[in-house]
């Protein structure tokens, strides 16, 4: 059997998997349910690696297994003996970016000089329009006061790598989209309590200072860290950053499933409504986004990439805010969700555009992508 029929093969399984599934939902034996539906995206992610278009859905199928492995069997991602597993997530979003701040450099930021306008308006776009969004979703939602907040902080929080893999897929201006996604995370200790106080305010009670300082630790120090050790060991380091995406993405998987299991039985209760709200927010970020910069005259390739960096957001970084808060079974439920449906929807669409190139003829996605 070739390598092509057993991916098929898996698509199959994956298949029948879900139906199986369903029988049991269906049935009233939802409980039975789990391990089908935890091989049906088990199988999905095997079987689209064995298809070019289907490979970028890989990480966003093997996430979703996590999560529905933790809302099954929640009791083995809350703790382990008397340590609660949540301690891991600030030292995992830490970790992934210190491997940012190491395949960064001086030269990432010459985008700003060289064409500040993009700049100015994808980081504007974002500090304006998803705040925006979140505030009126969560006024809306109905929600208790600290879940509504976690919708509210998905749109305080910078853009991620995710951003910057999409960027490069829809052909879209890679070199400003790590420009932004850069910069966005920088002035993030400062912007985004600031935002909150503002917008979340009425929710629950905003710490500025205390917020602050979180965001330090999880950005500013471990970035400065890795910048550092990339200017003092640039080539030493090459097999470390060759496995950084791999890093990254096992730490992103890892953080949603402990949040899913930490916040498990909220989820359940309010997980339908949450998802739609979460999706509409996603999904107004990329189309506002990209008519944000054509109506400020930026080109088709930047309106795409603005549009990207404005929708996807880092949730990683949102759910070690909620935690730091000692909030992550309420306010980190909106960034857990976040996470998956971005990877679906941002994959979606950089797969449209990238059959379509962009219709001011340039192309500037050939810059070569730095592994972060």
């Amino acid at each position: 059997m070739n390598k092509l029929n057993i991916h098929a093969l898996a698509l199959g399984l994956a298949i029948l998997f879900f139906l199986i599934s369903l029988g049991f939902i269906f049935t009233g034996n939802i409980e039975n349910s789990g391990p089908f539906m935890i091989g049906f995206f088990c199988l999905l992610a095997f079987g689209f690696k064995g298809y070019e278009a289907l490979d970028g859905f890989v990480f966003t199928a093997c996430v979703l297994a996590g999560v529905v492995l933790a809302l099954y069997y929640p009791q083995y991602f809350v703790q382990v003996g008397d340590v609660k597993l949540t301690i891991l997530i600030i030292p995992l979003i830490q970790l992934i970016m210190f491997g940012m701040g190491t395949s960064m450099g001086i030269q990432d930021f010459g985008a700003v000089i060289k064409s500040p306008k993009g700049v100015f308006v994808g980081v504007s776009a974002q500090l304006g329009i998803m705040p925006l969004m979140g505030f009126f979703l969560a006024n809306i939602s109905g929600f208790s006061p600290e879940i509504a907040a976690g919708i509210v902080l998905i749109g305080c929080s910078p853009s991620g790598v995710a951003s910057n893999v999409m960027a490069y897929l829809a052909k879209a201006n890679l070199a400003l989209s790590i420009t932004i996604t850069s910069i966005a995370t920088l002035i993030a200790p400062f912007v985004t309590p600031l935002l909150m106080k503002v917008f979340a305010g009425e929710f629950v009670e905003i710490d500025v200072l205390a917020m602050m300082w979180s965001i330090v630790k999880m950005i500013i120090l471990p970035i400065g860290a890795g910048l550092l050790v990339n200017h003092l060991f640039k080539h030493k380091i090459d097999g470390f950053k060759k496995v950084l995406p791999l890093i990254s993405m096992f730490g992103i998987a890892a953080i949603i499933i402990v949040i899913t299991a930490a916040g498990r039985d909220n989820l359940i209760d309010i997980g339908g409504l949450l998802m739609v709200l979460v999706l509409i927010h996603n999904l107004f970020g990329y189309f506002l986004g990209y008519w944000y910069a054509k109506l400020l005259k930026l080109n088709d390739q930047d309106s795409r990439t603005i549009a990207l960096e404005v929708g996807m957001q880092n949730g990683g970084l949102a759910s070690g805010i909620a935690n730091s808060l000692g909030k992550i079974a309420t306010m980190g439920l909106a960034p857990a969700v976040f996470g998956p449906l971005m990877n679906i929807t941002g994959s979606v669409l950089a797969s449209y555009w990238h059959k379509r190139p962009p219709n001011d003829g340039r192309d500037k996605s050939q810059v070569t992508m730095r592994k972060v």
